[in-house]
């Protein structure tokens, strides 16, 4: 399990510890890269890394470094230049925490990102117009959704957005068509795009290819920081498919 030749090549040279770059040069940024995938997409803890990727409490330190310093961040922001916002779509979605990504001694419950009323937490996610992810965010479980919103809608650049019925005066006020159907109780009815609404599977289907990473569709990681910087990864990947 690894990354294919042509996956490295559109990274490789984004990394840090690259050869030439400034600082430290890693000694293998690709078998790192290659570690990482494989903890995260089989699920296995940090101590179980097949021994090939050397010591796990140093591969681990890595990407808990990189996630601290925003590397895998900007990675999925550099690919994310490449987005189609003729429109983009939001949404969010629920991921069950493990019993082992909470309760660590000495942490503050305010860094994991875990709800106390749904026992889990949310990823919300916005994604162009192909069902590419471009920016991601965690929220405990309980948190609203235009919590999500109001930080990934920000700045925001797009034709039209997909989304529900909770977005839907942020976009007025930015100025960006809301095609979003009205509730059915409504008594005035409002107009929507209803072929480009049904554009919304794509970012289901972004949750979908999301959650074929074990280590994604349940939380295993106790910061929620670390957590994050791995579902940017994997959407770095999904970019990369």
């Amino acid at each position: 399990m690894g990354i294919r030749d042509d996956q490295w090549d559109r990274i490789k040279d984004i990394l840090p510890g690259r050869a030439g770059h400034v600082g430290v040069t890693a000694r293998n940024n690709r078998l790192f890269i290659d570690a990482v995938l494989y903890r995260y997409r089989t699920g296995i803890p940090w101590r179980d890394l097949p021994e090939k990727y050397g010591d796990f409490r140093n591969v681990h330190r890595r990407f808990s470094r990189w996630a601290e310093k925003g590397i895998w961040a900007r990675l999925l922001s550099v690919l994310a230049q490449e987005a189609d916002t003729e429109y983009v779509m939001i949404d969010s979605t629920v991921v069950r925490a493990h019993q082992h990504s909470a309760g660590a001694v000495g942490r503050d419950p305010n860094q994991q990102a875990i709800g106390r009323s749904r026992g889990g937490l949310s990823i919300h996610a916005l994604t162009d117009a192909l069902g590419n992810p471009t920016r991601v965010l965690l929220t405990p479980g309980q948190a609203h959704d235009l919590v999500g919103s109001d930080v990934l809608l920000t700045d925001l650049s797009a034709g039209a957005v997909i989304a529900d019925n909770r977005v839907i005066q942020p976009l007025k006020q930015a100025g960006i068509e809301a095609v979003i159907p009205p509730k059915s109780k409504r008594r005035t009815v409002r107009n929507y795009d209803r072929e480009l609404y049904k554009a919304r599977h794509l970012i289901e289907n972004f949750f979908c290819k999301l959650k074929h990473f074990r280590a994604i569709a349940t939380r295993y990681d106790k910061l929620a920081r670390n957590f994050q910087a791995a579902i940017q990864f994997t959407a770095t990947l999904i970019w990369l498919n």
